[in-house]
């Protein structure tokens, strides 16, 4: 698929076939193309939970998901064959740059604008989203509630210094309603595309130039 017809593609998907699995071919491809991704130097302070067997989705789900009956989301989700969790980790990024080439000795977490190792992962998570979606798949990426980190950290025998940025949940797609949020549309690209300076229509008008 060319990478324009990808991107046009792309959306999340929130409903799955269950009876159709990913193939293994298709598992290694997103893990291999998430490990291609961009990351400050070239550090790559990530990790990946591949969850694929019934138990092992299902204990995601019952240590993630909030008590009580599932809702409508939660149901459909639930059919994903594939689970892949992304987590990041700090403690790489400030060891890395710390190195002679870098030479940040005091590991200050101040020096960073933003925190780089979860932007990072985040890309990697892009890239086995888009790569889905090339091989003829759907998947949604999707938080995990800040107070069941802990249960899934023991549920899954997860390290301390690995912070689960988001999941992708990724299957062959099933019927689905649209989800109400596609309804807003794109924002207009004079709105949130600035030349030049910022301004008030995104786009600098001959005064501001």
């Amino acid at each position: 698929m060319e990478f324009d017809e990808v991107v046009r593609r792309r959306k999340m998907t929130r409903a799955y076939d269950p009876d159709r699995r990913v193939p293994p071919g298709i598992v290694d491809k997103l893990i291999k193309h998430a490990l291609r991704a961009p990351s400050a130097g070239f550090s790559q302070g990530w990790g990946f939970l591949v969850l694929q067997e019934p138990q092992e989705r299902e204990l995601y789900w019952s240590v993630t998901a909030a008590p009580g009956p599932a809702d409508s989301w939660l149901r459909r989700m639930r059919t994903a064959p594939l689970i892949i969790v992304a987590l990041s980790n700090k403690s790489v990024y400030l060891d890395r740059y710390a190195q002679a080439d870098k030479g940040w000795t005091d590991r200050d977490e101040r020096r960073w604008p933003v925190p780089y190792w979860d932007v990072d992962t985040g890309f990697a998570a892009l890239l086995m989203h888009l790569t889905a979606v090339n091989e003829g798949l759907g998947s949604l990426f999707f938080g995990m509630p800040a107070e069941r980190v802990g249960a899934f950290r023991e549920a899954f025998g997860v390290p301390e210094v690995f912070t689960p940025v988001g999941a992708l949940a990724v299957g062959y797609p099933a019927a689905d309603k649209r989800s109400p949020s596609l309804r807003r549309g794109h924002r207009p690209m004079d709105e949130v595309v600035h030349h030049g300076r910022w301004s008030a229509t995104g786009r600098a008008d001959a005064s501001d130039t």
